[in-house]
């Protein structure tokens, strides 16, 4: 499995961390939900870091079956959808960068 992963590191306006995440819930997610060949989707909000630690409001992480999958999702309408709401939502409410990294991922019963 790979799964995708954007991190949104910065740091959201001053009060407006409610509305920052009902507008990734309400605009993105469902854009999200819509990638070609996506098996999961995970938006995670940041609750609390180390001392020091950078600021990651928000984690998206989309799983793909392979590769493959997952560079035919990137072209696919609702992911250049996505991007322009993305803009609107940093615009309004995010002070950072988003950066994107690809995993492989192996896992292990306890």
């Amino acid at each position: 499995m790979i799964t995708r992963y954007a991190l949104f590191q910065g740091s959201i306006k001053d009060g407006q961390v409610d509305a920052f995440r009902s507008f990734a819930l309400e605009n993105l997610v469902p854009l999200w939900k819509q990638f070609t060949g996506a098996t999961e989707v995970r938006v995670m909000f940041s609750e609390d870091r180390d001392e020091g630690a950078p600021e990651f409001p928000l984690i998206l992480a989309i799983s793909y079956p392979d590769i493959a999958a997952m560079e035919a999702a990137l072209e696919t309408p609702a992911r250049h959808k996505s991007k322009e709401v993305t803009g609107q939502m940093v615009e309004k409410y995010f002070d950072g960068t988003i950066h994107h990294h690809v995993t492989l991922a192996n896992h292990f019963d306890t």
